[in-house]
Order: C-alpha cells, then sequence, then structure tokens
C-alpha cells in the first residue's frame, strides 16, 4: 500500500527537477532518476518541465513523483514504513516544498517548508 504527501505551489509551476535534486544534495542526499514518464532514465538525465511521473532513487529507497495538477506533487512510497524510506519520502516532499515556495499537506492542515522539516525531518546531532 502506498502512502502520499502533497506538495501545492498556489498557482505557481512545480520546481525543476535540477532545482529540487540540488535542494536534496544540500541534506545529504545523492538523488538519481530511475524513471522519468515510465521509461528507464540515465543517471544525469534532466527530465523536460511537462514530465508527469518521475521515479527517484534515494538513500533510503524508491520513492515516486507524479504531477497530480500544474501546481502540484504528490510524493507516493510503495513501503511498509521502514524508517529510512519515510526520510527519503520526507526529504523529497520537503525539497520541493523549499525550492518552489510551496507547502506540504499533512492530515491536519497544511505546512510551510520550514514548518514540515521543523517536524518531520530528522536534525543532525549537536556538536560537543
Amino acid at each position: 500500500m502506498g502512502v502520499e504527501r502533497v506538495v501545492y505551489f498556489a498557482g505557481q509551476p512545480v520546481p525543476g527537477w535540477a532545482a529540487v535534486a540540488e535542494k536534496l544534495r544540500e541534506l545529504g542526499e545523492a538523488p538519481v532518476l530511475r524513471m522519468i514518464d515510465g521509461l528507464p532514465a540515465f543517471p544525469d538525465e534532466i527530465p523536460e518541465p511537462d514530465w508527469q511521473e518521475l521515479r527517484v532513487g534515494l538513500a533510503g529507497g524508491m520513492v515516486t513523483v507524479r504531477r497530480s495538477l500544474p501546481d502540484s506533487v504528490t510524493c507516493v512510497t510503495w513501503g511498509t514504513g521502514e524508517p529510512s524510506l519515510i526520510v527519503a519520502w520526507n526529504r523529497l516532499a520537503w525539497a520541493f516544498a523549499a525550492t518552489g515556495g510551496g507547502r506540504v499537506r499533512l492530515s491536519d492542515g497544511e505546512a510551510t517548508a520550514d514548518q514540515f522539516r521543523a517536524a518531520h525531518l530528522p536534525h543532525p546531532p549537536s556538536a560537543p
């Protein structure tokens, strides 16, 4: 069974993949596109701006991103709640929101990228 996170951009276009991938690299992720619109992707391939579905390989596992409307994306995981996959899923949703000024839909409302990161992404350990 899949679980979803929807990121809305309030009438703004969905941010480009290159910018989202760069935002993920800021978190230490090394995202690799595995598929673009149902076709295998070269590891360094950048999808056309009108892509409809991406399969993204992250450290915690594979996450599917679907463009549901012109101003939103849905991040979908197909797993059993493995902690590393949940982190990857949350990181990808955050990267889209942070790059495009989006808001992440939650069960109790919506969150900005900063609010979502504070609540759903692990914090790095503090320096001694």
